[in-house]
């Protein structure tokens, strides 16, 4: 400004000069003006008095001549109309164009005929309508070029259209406006275009507020106007989805890569920003909302999928770290669990919640409200994959030839039972508390409600998604958790039954007379040694669960009774144990069937002291039994007199687990009494005991919802 100051001042003189210059031309023009009448009058003496000397030799050749040179002249001294066509050529000659159209519509008044499109007008009626329409063509010429100026004001704009209107141009009035408004915006879009790199997240906030404010001056000046027509309102409606349309395209072709977060941002913003205005045009009697939602959908639906694929690469990546191998303390993140955590916990789960929060924060009330749905898929089809890498990371029963084929390389690998109980619970955490509760942030009615401006005030959860559907979507989640407990249990179970030559450890010779060194019976009956064997596995990883999945008793119910099912769903299924029964060429005993129903009793009763019993445990429990009878008794064995009462098998179980966990109780002094009281207790009741316990005590098996342990015991020796 200051750089400029000199040339302001320099100009400013020179308009003075201008404006005097002027002064000047019109005096001027004015003694002109009046020596031009005082000569008309001089020649009009000269000839009258010419007239009188030879009036008495008349010329009669000069005569007409002289007669219509006089009536010119006495006509232009004394025909109103034509001293009004004069007067309105020197006003359109001086561009005074509120005078001239003042004169005119005045002329207009006092003469009516010159609106008036009768068949027969008169020869000087009809001349003189046509110098005054001519004289109205250039006003109107004059008007046109004032609008049609690239700088003019707001003000003489108006000025012009009221103008063309009173001219009874008001539709050429309306284009001349609309293209004006257009043109105003489309040089403010382009001044600001350079600056979007800048705000590469906001840009269409500003965009926005061009655009839409644009159509609301205008609606509101065309209203001033030229009234309510219809006519008039249906131009503007044609106008704007023009510049919407138009303005779309723009964020289109500006936004940042559709794959960043910046992107998501800006897109979120958009439909904050336009839909706000939107309302604020509703009250204005115009409704573009579908509009820009239609326009809208298709780019925010490719930046939602291109930004949640970025998320699922991030949490490929998760399976990638090496630090995920090493345990420490749980270090302060979102993930608030009563449970000492080690880096596979704190980096898998809170870099996946990072990433989560990452994505939601991008977004608006106004784009959560419209995509809600979406977003909930793309939510789960995340947490799916996630569910994937943990999968990868836990041992499989063909391990090391899968491990060879894989195509990318999982670092990280859960050995222990403390490593993929912490994996089990970090999904747990993740889906039950930690992802509905970043959902219910942005779904509850208080979500940037107040920040939605002129947008719905509603809550977004009941409007964006239905009950229903929340719940929906949050037995997806658990179906994704289901898939990632039953691939543990079943990987656990199969290390188990199966020693690393493939053999299994469950073989159905063990029931036969004399046959396999595992069948053990006397007078005291214990179940066979693969079956304590799982107790003891089932026992100890209990004891680890207590301590890992701290306070998280429902998960940890939930993963022994799954994995005391998978044990006894492989028996029910496993053709080549039932085959060895059902070969002609061996010899079955009755001791065997009552052997095996007894290691069936004892899995039931396992499941019942431990407090994770479950219906189909006891259904298939029963079916094997029951199949059992039915192949022994197709082969001669009488189930009446071989086998004793139902009774007899649950109290045998019941002793053998307490006299197993005796033996491993060690040094403690305890009666078996007091520990077949606590079991009947538990079996009778889901509350878990509250008094003080060691690693192997008996109630550390008993519920597997205890964390009173000394420390955690990692069992990872399979071939126990």
């Amino acid at each position: 400004m200051h750089s400029k100051y000199l040339s302001f001042l320099r100009i400013s003189e020179e308009v003075i000069e201008v404006e005097q210059e002027l002064i000047e031309l019109q005096k001027h023009v004015s003694a002109q003006g009046i020596l031009v009448q005082d000569l008309i009058s001089g020649v009009c003496r000269e000839l009258e008095v010419w007239n009188k000397q030879s009036s008495e030799e008349p010329d009669a050749e000069l005569d007409p001549q002289i007669s219509e040179l006089d009536e010119l002249l006495h006509a232009d001294k004394e025909d109103p109309k034509v001293t009004f066509l004069q007067t309105v050529d020197v006003l359109l000659a001086e561009r005074k164009i509120e005078e001239a159209l003042l004169a005119l519509e005045a002329e207009e008044r006092n003469y009516p005929e010159l609106n008036d499109l009768g068949e027969n007008p008169s020869v000087e009626s009809s001349s003189y309508k046509t110098a005054f329409l001519e004289r109205k063509a250039v006003l109107v010429d004059q008007l046109v070029g004032i609008c049609e100026q690239p700088s003019v004001c707001i003000a003489e704009l108006k000025k012009a259209s009221s103008g063309l209107v009173k001219l009874g141009k008001g539709s050429l009035a309306h284009q001349l406006l609309l293209k004006a408004y257009g043109s105003r915006l489309h040089k403010s879009i382009e001044a600001f275009l350079p600056s979007c790199s800048i705000y590469s997240e906001t840009y269409t906030a500003t965009l926005s507020q061009l655009v839409f404010s644009t159509i609301s001056l205008i609606t509101k000046e065309s209203g001033l106007i030229f009234g309510d027509a219809p006519t008039y309102i249906n131009r503007i409606v044609q106008w704007a989805e023009c510049e919407i349309e138009s303005f779309v395209h723009l964020v289109k072709e500006i936004s940042p890569s559709p794959e960043t977060a910046s992107a998501l941002r800006s897109a979120s913003i958009c439909i904050q920003a336009s839909l706000s205005h939107c309302s604020i045009l509703e009250s204005q009697g115009l409704k573009f909302s579908k509009l820009l939602m239609v326009l809208l959908h298709p780019y925010i639906d490719e930046v939602l999928d291109m930004n949640f694929r970025r998320a699922r690469r991030k949490v490929l990546d998760l399976a990638m770290d090496e630090d995920e191998v090493l345990l420490s303390p749980r270090e302060g993140g979102p993930l608030t669990v009563a449970a000492p955590s080690n880096i596979m916990f704190t980096n898998s789960g809170k870099k996946f919640m990072f990433i989560v929060k990452d994505l939601l924060d991008q977004l608006t009330s106004m784009a959560i409200l419209h995509f809600g749905g979406t977003i909930l898929n793309k939510l789960l089809q995340l947490f799916d994959k996630y569910v994937e890498t943990l999968i990868k990371a836990l041992p499989g029963p063909s391990e090391d030839d899968n491990l060879m084929e894989q195509k990318e390389s999982i670092i990280f690998r859960a050995e222990t039972d403390a490593q993929q109980l912490t994996l089990l619970g970090t999904a747990f955490t993740v889906a039950d508390e930690l992802l509905p509760m970043a959902v219910s942030k942005i779904f509850s009615p208080q979500s940037e409600s107040k920040e939605a401006g002129g947008g719905s005030s509603e809550g977004i959860g009941p409007v964006a998604i239905s009950t229903v559907e929340y719940k929906d979507w949050r037995r997806h989640l658990q179906h994704s958790l289901d898939k990632l407990r039953d691939h543990f249990c079943r990987q656990y179970i199969l290390t188990f039954i199966y020693s690393r030559e493939g053999k299994a450890r469950l073989d159905a010779r063990m029931y036969l007379e004399g046959k396999g060194e595992d069948l053990f019976w006397d007078s005291d009956p214990l179940p066979s040694l693969p079956f304590q064997a799982l107790f003891a596995r089932l026992q100890q990883l209990a004891t680890v669960a207590g301590d890992i999945l701290l306070g998280k008793e429902k998960i940890q119910k939930i993963l022994l009774s799954r994995l005391t099912e998978t044990v006894v769903m492989w028996l029910s299924d496993e053709q080549e144990f039932w085959d060895v029964f059902e070969d002609d060429s061996v010899q079955l005993q009755p001791s065997g069937l009552q052997q095996l129903i007894l290691d069936m009793r004892f899995i039931v009763e396992i499941a019942v002291c431990g407090g994770y019993s479950s219906k189909n445990v006891h259904q298939l429990v029963s079916a094997i039994i029951t199949r059992a009878i039915g192949t022994f008794s197709a082969r001669g064995i009488d189930p009446q007199s071989a086998l004793p009462e139902d009774e007899w098998f649950v109290d045998a179980a019941k002793s053998a687990i307490s006299k197993l966990m005796l033996e491993t109780s060690g040094s403690e002094e305890s009666e078996p009494d007091e520990h077949i009281a606590i079991h009947d207790e538990i079996s009778d009741s889901d509350e878990t005991p509250t008094s003080p316990s060691t690693v192997e005590s008996t109630e550390s098996f008993a519920s597997a919802n205890m964390g009173e342990t000394d420390g955690p015991v990692y069992f990872t020796d399979t071939e126990s």
